[in-house]
């Protein structure tokens, strides 16, 4: 017999005690720690093994295909972008077939999942998450990534504050250039409009919603323009005079407002005596770098800017307890250590310890703030921690339409709903 060829980035014992003289389709518990986790339509036998304190994800695939897009999902993981993170990848000789191991992503779920938990009747939560599809896919085309084969059974969604992160779990068909024609984005963003209207379609039909399936398509339509509004904000060139230089902050503020780092601002004459204005965009993390430069915390962009909120609230606090200015770093550490420290564990208890501490601190600031709203006055941590724990959720505040517009039973599934 021969013996199984390995690549694996991590050589952990458990990992490494794994059955890979076997096929995937022969592991079996007791045998093998196997999780039971339902999976979309995939063409590969995908199954998912405890190990090392870990949660792996296995798919049996051709050794060409699996080689391949382990080191697509490497380079991914190199630029920093949302797709699951490759651990290795066994080549299996013996049955001509190899196994792609890839870490689980730990409070991901399924569209599917979700779409079953949204009201039928409330298309704005639906777009919340072909929101977050088409900022992946701006994202992936940005740094030359063609998806290729962009579909619901392929994206994965976590929570990030009050928004939805898009993630890639499928990396087949895609292919790393330098960089994309718009002939190559086209193309893509064709096929992610396609391939997710028919999943769309498919699962209203299981689920005896037939009646949304003009309404899911037009949709889905909608994402073409999700997706090139954003490209267009990341790559315009306005021009203006040469006294009008002040347009420059209001482009870079309205950037780092969708969470996009500027790199490098250049001006360029032309010949009408004009400026050219060009953006060099960096990654997605504007807050989230921020916040890690004053506290060391690694979150997500939209955790980070509700957290970057709550700590210059704590550090006003700070500046009218002591009668004058604190500095941004005094206020970090002790906000830090004197609320968020506290108070993430006490928000990750009520919630039964679901999802992530960070996570659970978030939603209680936007409990209490929403609980504030409609008082008319701060009601403070505690009663927010109380309507969590509860599930209270105000309904009827005009402020919840700035957040997130989420009504209360999808906002407890998608906080609180680990599986």
């Amino acid at each position: 017999m021969r013996a199984p060829e390995f690549r694996l980035r991590t050589t952990n014992p458990g990992l490494l005690a794994l059955p890979w003289d076997r096929p995937l389709r022969e592991w079996t518990v007791p045998d093998v720690p196997l999780r039971d986790i339902a999976v979309g339509p995939s063409r590969h036998l995908v199954k998912f093994v405890d190990a090392d304190d870990a949660l792996w994800a296995v798919k049996d695939m051709p050794p060409r295909i699996a080689a391949k897009e382990y080191d697509v999902l490497r380079r991914l993981e190199e630029m920093g972008l949302p797709a699951v993170r490759p651990a290795g990848v066994v080549v299996q000789p013996e049955f001509d077939t190899a196994i792609l191991v890839t870490r689980y992503l730990e409070g991901s779920w399924q569209y599917r999942r979700l779409f079953m938990r949204l009201p039928p009747d409330q298309p704005k939560h639906r777009a919340r998450l072909l929101d977050g599809m088409a900022g992946l896919l701006v994202e992936l085309h940005r740094h030359g990534v063609f998806w290729g084969d962009c579909s619901l059974a392929n994206t994965l969604f976590s929570r990030d504050g009050q928004i939805l992160q898009a993630w890639l779990v499928d990396a087949e068909t895609s292919e790393v250039h330098p960089a994309l024609s718009r002939g190559q984005r086209e193309h893509d963003l064709d096929i992610m409009v396609e391939n997710v209207a028919m999943g769309m379609v498919d699962l209203a039909e299981r689920l005896g919603r037939t009646a949304l399936e003009d309404v899911l398509i037009a949709e889905v339509e909608q994402t073409r323009t999700r997706y090139e509004t954003l490209w267009d904000t990341l790559h315009a060139e306005p021009v203006f005079g040469f006294t009008d230089r002040y347009r420059v902050e209001g482009t870079v503020r309205r950037l780092n407002e969708l969470g996009f780092a500027v790199d490098e601002v250049s001006l360029q004459p032309i010949e009408s005596g004009d400026l050219k204005l060009h953006v060099a965009v960096g990654d997605r993390r504007y807050h989230a770098q921020r916040l890690q430069e004053l506290t060391g915390l690694d979150v997500g962009e939209g955790q980070a800017q509700i957290l970057l909120g709550d700590l210059l609230a704590y550090q006003a606090q700070l500046c009218r307890e002591a009668g004058h200015d604190v500095d941004e770093s005094t206020a970090a550490r002790l906000w830090v250590i004197e609320v968020l420290t506290p108070y993430e564990r006490l928000a990750h208890d009520v919630v039964n310890r679901k999802g992530t501490p960070i996570q659970a601190y978030c939603d209680l600031l936007e409990v209490r703030w929403l609980l504030s709203e409609q008082a008319g006055h701060d009601v403070g941590t505690n009663k927010a921690l109380a309507a969590l724990a509860r599930g209270v959720i105000p309904t009827d505040s005009a402020a919840k339409m700035a957040i997130a517009e989420t009504p209360t039973e999808p906002f407890e599934v998608l906080a609180f709903d680990d599986e």
